[in-house]
């Protein structure tokens, strides 16, 4: 018996094989079959259809009926012979396995673009200069210009909260890691003016009391320089694969819009979204950029934070977003390009300018729908920018 797998995973057998296969099973479970043998008529109409209305009627019940006595039958070899779980393409596959592989970033038969592809990751310091403390936290504010804050936590709580609130008083909260405390690199991301930086330790439950505040003054060297370090969320340096697998991405590239599209056309047709770990995350997850690269797979934090390493190392200024996409909470990116600006589009390119920039749905939803979706990007509330 021969199973044909389509395009929607599902099985089918043709008609020519329904009959015998019947027959069979009838035999072996020890059932009359002379209602069928005897009356050519009827078998021959479960082929070729070829009966008046009354039998075909008749015909309809018995081939309805036959189809699902041989399902019931074989449905213990169903279970195992069925797929499991999300089904991937196997070009899919192949790229996932090249995207993990560093010895797949061969570029010796490759043309060199024009553009220089040498990853520069930049390294946010703990400089001293300027450093608000107290015997619970430390806030490191030397190189506030620069578009970022150190802040390390030094207290005995197992929980505690920061909040940092912009000139623009969007409240960002950040979980500190404990346990003695570890430096952490925060974002100005709201440009300039005054900052007031907030550490809560946790009480009981979810309360929460102040342990550490601090206000700064902050005034930027460049406004793109919050979107060009890493931070706590998008967290990379130069010994990361993914960084690697950035530089081999835009060998061939001629501009900074070629290296924004080679990444991205790389993720959507290689990456798998985790419906597993979409359903057990936990509040405060955080991804490892190389952990979503080598595996192929993850969420929409996933696949928007690697991304954002992948082209600040390649000098382009990369928002990370989050917020809703209709009613779902969601994560997705825009990059600055020079001459055009902020892109925060990319499903397809009329020559001037692309449609929203989202490669956890396009990796996932088809063109269409997700054009649709996308439309001018009224489905886009950005919340907060990392």
């Amino acid at each position: 018996m021969n199973y044909v797998k389509n395009k929607k995973n599902q099985f089918h057998m043709g008609e020519d094989q329904v009959t015998p296969i019947l027959l069979e099973i009838l035999h072996s479970s020890g059932k009359d079959t002379d209602f069928l043998e005897k009356d050519d008529n009827i078998l021959s109409s479960l082929v070729d259809g070829k009966r008046d209305r009354p039998y075909y009627m008749l015909s309809a019940c018995i081939n309805i009926s036959l189809i699902m006595l041989v399902v019931i039958l074989l449905s213990p070899i169903l279970l195992i012979v069925l797929p499991h779980g999300l089904v991937i393409d196997e070009d899919r596959l192949l790229a996932a396995k090249a995207m993990a592989n560093r010895e797949a970033y061969d570029v010796s038969t490759l043309v060199k673009g024009t553009r220089d592809n040498t990853p520069l990751c930049l390294k946010p310091k703990s400089s001293g200069t300027v450093v608000y403390k107290s015997n619970l936290a430390v806030v490191d504010a030397s190189n506030s210009s620069e578009g970022y804050v150190i802040i390390r936590y030094t207290g005995e709580s197992p929980k505690v909260k920061l909040r940092i609130t912009g000139p623009d008083e969007v409240v960002y909260t950040y979980d500190l890691k404990t346990g003695g405390g570890e430096d952490e690199v925060f974002p100005l991301q709201a440009g300039d003016g005054d900052y007031l930086i907030c550490i809560y330790e946790n009480l009981v439950g979810t309360q929460y009391v102040t342990a550490f505040t601090q206000e700064i003054n902050v005034t930027l060297n460049d406004e793109f320089l919050p979107f060009l370090y890493p931070n706590q969320y998008v967290d990379f340096n130069e010994g990361n694969q993914a960084i690697a697998y950035s530089e081999y991405l835009s060998y061939t590239a001629n501009g900074d819009l070629d290296v924004v599209s080679s990444v991205y056309n790389a993720l959507i047709s290689s990456m798998t979204y985790d419906y597993e770990e979409a359903e057990t995350v936990q509040s405060g997850y955080i991804p490892d950029i190389d952990e979503v690269l080598t595996t192929g797979k993850g969420i929409c934090l996933d696949y928007a934070v690697l991304m954002t390493a992948m082209l600040r190392s390649q000098r382009i200024p990369t928002r990370m977003e989050v917020g809703y996409a209709g009613t779902a909470y969601h994560a997705w990116i825009s990059t600055y390009i020079k001459d055009i600006g902020w892109v925060n589009g990319m499903i397809q390119f009329d020559g001037k300018k692309w449609s929203l920039m989202d490669p956890t749905f396009a990796s996932t939803t088809e063109t269409e729908k997700l054009k649709s979706f996308i439309g001018d990007g009224e489905n886009y509330k950005t919340k907060y920018i990392y």
